[in-house]
C-alpha cells in the first residue's frame, strides 16, 4: 500500500512535533535519573530514622532485619527500573530525531505510560504522534 500523499505544511508540523518529542524524551530520561536521587535520599531518611534508638524503646529487639532487606530490594530494582527506562528514552530521543527505528520509540512511548503522569503524557503523544499515517511516511522517506 503507497502512503497518502502528505502537503508540506503537514510535513513540518510533523517534523516539528517529533523533534519536540525526542526533546522531551531527553527530559523524560533526566527525570528517570533525578528517581534515582531519590531513591539515595528515602534510602538515607530511612536509614536515620530506623537507626534512631528512641523509636525502638517499648520493643523488646530493634527493627526487624526483615524489613530493611526488602526494602533493599525495592531500592535496586527501582534503581535499575530508573536507569534503563532512561537508557531506552536517549536511545528513542536520537532514534526520533534521525526518524529511525520508529517501533522502537513505539515500544518506549508504551514504557513511559507506567511512569505516571509524567511519563504517562510523553507516551500517549509519543503513542498518538507516530502513530500518525503522514509521520509513517515520513519515517519511510528516510530510509
Amino acid at each position: 500500500m503507497n502512503p497518502p500523499m502528505v502537503d508540506d505544511t503537514q510535513q513540518r508540523k510533523d517534523k516539528d512535533q517529533i523533534k519536540l518529542l525526542a526533546v522531551f524524551h531527553f527530559v523524560g530520561a533526566g527525570l528517570a535519573l533525578l528517581g534515582i536521587g531519590f531513591l539515595f535520599l528515602h534510602h538515607m531518611f530511612l536509614s536515620k530514622i530506623m537507626a534512631n534508638p528512641g523509636i525502638w524503646k517499648g520493643q523488646a529487639n530493634g527493627p526487624p532485619k526483615e524489613f530493611f532487606e526488602m526494602f533493599i530490594w525495592f531500592y535496586v530494582l527501582m534503581g535499575v527500573w530508573f536507569v534503563v527506562s532512561s537508557i531506552l528514552n536517549v536511545i528513542s530521543g536520537l532514534f526520533l530525531l534521525n526518524k529511525q527505528h520508529r517501533m522502537f520509540s513505539l515500544v518506549v512511548a508504551g514504557i513511559n505510560c507506567l511512569h505516571m503522569p509524567l511519563g504517562t503524557i510523553l507516551g500517549v503523544f509519543t503513542l498518538i504522534i507516530l502513530m500518525r499515517d503522514s509521520v509513517r511516511s515520513l519515517y519511510s522517506e528516510e530510509k
